[in-house]
């Protein structure tokens, strides 16, 4: 649609990207992986669920980016397989982070189709609608203000919470877009077809 490629079904997603991440800075095993992602707020920008954690994990060890290192057993707590980044996933990782970067993508999104079909809604309900969204904006930017805060008071480099600023800066944006929207149908600015 913008002249962008869907990226190959053997690419990485986003959360085996997030995986071998979290396995370039040691071994570990899939629950420690998961714990880590919560606690970075990871789970902010992608989908973490221990199911598909562990189905990410097995993915990459079949195509070798990741290995098992040990498997072992703590008092009463079930078997624990601890896995190590390959050559070839740290490669993986570096290059389809580049890509990523690099190559804008068309996103899709429920509220792109929402927006599409809008003009369905009474005026009344449109407006309500956006300013519902603007309430949940409001929340959602003071939240990540907060999780900035925390993340520069406790050293992180900035390297380490780019993915906050983004999220903050696009939800600056959207909040202005939907106050900016509703101002002009409240306004008659936008003429709004009735359903």
């Amino acid at each position: 649609m913008f002249g962008d490629q869907a990226p190959s079904r053997h690419a990485l997603s986003s959360l085996g990207i997030s995986v071998l991440a979290v396995l370039n800075e040691g071994p570990t095993h899939p629950y420690e992986m998961l714990q880590k992602l919560r606690r970075r707020h990871d789970d902010r920008i992608v989908r973490v669920r221990p199911g598909s954690l562990y189905h990410v994990v097995e993915w990459l060890r079949t195509r070798n980016l990741v290995e098992v290192v040990a498997t072992g057993r703590a008092g009463n707590r079930p078997e624990r397989t601890a896995y190590r980044i390959t050559s070839a996933g740290d490669a993986a990782l570096r290059a389809r982070i580049r890509e990523l970067i690099g190559c804008p993508a068309a996103e899709t999104s429920p509220l792109l189709v929402a927006l599409a079909e809008s003009h369905n809604l009474f005026r009344v309900g449109v407006l309500d609608a956006l300013r519902q969204r603007a309430e949940a904006l409001e929340a959602q930017l003071a939240e990540l203000d907060g999780l900035i805060d925390t993340a520069r008071a406790e050293g992180s480099g900035e390297a380490h919470w780019l993915s906050l600023d983004y999220l903050r800066v696009l939800t600056a944006a959207e909040l202005e877009w939907a106050r900016g929207l509703s101002s002009r149908i409240d306004s008659g600015e936008v003429a709004w077809p009735q359903a």
